[in-house]
């Protein structure tokens, strides 16, 4: 199957569907990739560098979509674009279903099959990699801080200089999903002071997290809406945030408003009142100005002065950095492709068994699926069974698990001490002084190693090098020579036993260190 990029045809969209090096890998997934000339010129992406790759690159937007099987778009096709497709192709972008009712309408008449990335349901882990919706957003919080600094004026940072002390600027962000979680980490990393509040209250840790300081409303409700996103809020909780929000407007040099609800308006949250009630040469981004904007005196793609204050309406932010967004966008489709080609021959199966799948597709061979099913609920974990009472092992009657009897014990105590005693009456006493040494060590080198958890044994062995070098000087002491100190040089028996000695401790003295390096050299970067 032939997949088709063709130019956005939306004014200010200058992103692209996906970028030359996404190409490669669309390629090796058994499709052949077209690109319409220019389509990603204001991308920075030129027809050569997608020829470099594979890509064939047609003149003009008729040819593209006559030619393709897949078509990947980024913004939702205008009607001239669905009067150029062919019918059964199976596009993917952008579609917005809620909101272009006659879109779906003439999309059905063609007969495609319509994978609407927005619709993506977000809340299943698998599909991250495929979240388009989240990768936009976090560049456009990004590109809105950088937006209200070029506005602003001042620095965001604090600073102490010779001409005077600059305070920092105080940033307010209302909405914390993904794009104000962008902007809030931005802003602090400028070194502006910044607040931000959300309706989830679990979103608290992470603004905290990213360096800002969470404001909560004074109205107990959770916001927490589906799919991850937040609901529409009560009257009285609305209240209480208006009032909130006119506080801190009053304190703000800068308001970044991120809100929107899914299929619906964007929620008013920054009125002219509170407009009027900021610093002169505050700056306003308001964010969700496509969706009709937070602030009641946004207009869409335009800047705007009011009451000395500069409102942004911007509904091109993540194009503003279009390499990036491409880029990004382009991994996502990409992974979104490898669901639909796991067989990597160049053929797109729609498996409306898959939920991701399944909750992305729109429009099905002319048919309208959309909204998807809710998604099955996670079965419950069995509950555990009750702990049956510990079972005792079974061991040998002298195995290690079972403690001696007394009168065992007595056995071999009295055996013990019967040897002892023949040792002491009939042994030299050089021999006794020796042996005692002995048997102490045998008692503290169990103590050491036998007694320590199996776990601890291999850093265990660095650490008993102190022990294997008392070991190593003793040998050391008995083959030396007697002009060294001896009485004389020790017989055969005692002078193998030395070397043997020495040689095994050195092994383990080595052996040890060279096991300890190596442990060492994992947690090394």
């Amino acid at each position: 199957m032939k997949i088709g990029i063709p130019c956005e045809t939306l004014p200010l969209e200058k992103r692209v569907a996906t970028v030359p090096e996404v190409v490669t890998k669309l390629i090796q997934l058994g499709f052949s990739v077209a690109v319409q000339s220019g389509a990603g010129a204001a991308a920075h992406c030129d027809d050569a560098a997608y020829q470099a790759v594979g890509a064939e690159v047609l003149p003009d937007a008729a040819a593209l979509w006559a030619a393709s099987d897949i078509v990947l778009k980024v913004r939702p096709p205008s009607e001239a674009e669905v009067a150029l497709m062919r019918p059964g192709t199976l596009l993917i972008g952008f579609v917005w279903p809620a909101q272009n009712p006659a879109l779906m309408a003439a999309l059905q008449a063609k007969q495609a099959t319509v994978l609407a990335i927005d619709c993506l349901p977000r809340t299943l882990s698998r599909a991250q990699k495929m979240d388009a919706l989240t990768s936009t957003a976090g560049v456009s919080g990004y590109r809105a801080v950088i937006e209200a600094a070029n506005a602003f004026g001042r620095y965001f940072n604090g600073q102490i200089t010779a001409a005077g002390k600059v305070p920092p600027a105080k940033v307010f962000i209302a909405g914390a999903g993904v794009a104000g979680l962008a902007a809030i980490g931005t802003a602090a990393n400028l070194g502006a002071i910044v607040r931000a509040n959300d309706t989830r209250a679990e979103v608290a840790d992470q603004v905290k997290s990213l360096g800002g300081q969470f404001v909560k409303v004074d109205y107990e409700e959770d916001g927490a809406g589906g799919g991850g996103y937040a609901k529409v809020m009560s009257e009285g909780f609305q209240a209480a945030q208006r009032q909130m929000y006119a506080q801190e407007a009053q304190n703000a040099d800068i308001i970044i408003t991120t809100a929107l609800i899914p299929g619906k308006p964007a929620p008013k949250l920054i009125t002219a009142e509170m407009v009027q009630s900021m610093k002169p040469g505050s700056v306003i981004v308001d964010m969700a100005a496509e969706q009709g904007g937070n602030c009641e005196l946004t207009v869409p793609n335009e800047a705007v002065v009011r009451h000395g204050v500069t409102i942004l309406g911007y509904t091109d932010l993540a194009s503003r950095l279009a390499k990036q967004s491409s880029t990004l966008y382009a991994t996502n489709l990409l992974r979104l492709l490898e669901e639909l080609c796991k067989a990597k021959d160049g053929v797109a199966v729609v498996n409306m068994e898959d939920d991701a799948i399944r909750g992305l597709t729109v429009v099905k061979d002319g048919e309208l699926t959309w909204p998807a099913p809710p998604l099955k609920a996670a079965p419950a974990p069995a509950p555990k069974a009750a702990a049956a009472a510990p079972v005792a092992e079974k061991k040998s009657a002298h195995g290690p698990g079972k403690p001696m009897s007394g009168k065992t014990l007595s056995i071999v105590f009295a055996v013990l001490a019967a040897l002892f005693w023949v040792i002491g009456a009939y042994a030299p006493v050089a021999f006794l002084g020796h042996f005692t040494v002995f048997v102490l060590a045998c008692f503290i080198g169990y103590m050491v190693v036998w007694n320590v958890t199996p776990a601890l044994h291999t850093p265990l062995m660095s650490v008993t090098n102190a022990i294997s070098s008392i070991i190593a000087i003793g040998a050391l002491v008995q083959i030396a020579p007697p002009e060294v100190g001896m009485a004389g040089r020790p017989d055969g028996l005692i002078l193998w036993l030395a070397l043997a000695a020495l040689v095994l401790t050195a092994i383990n003295m080595f052996g040890g260190f060279a096991v300890t390096r190596r442990m060492l050299a994992m947690f090394r970067k």
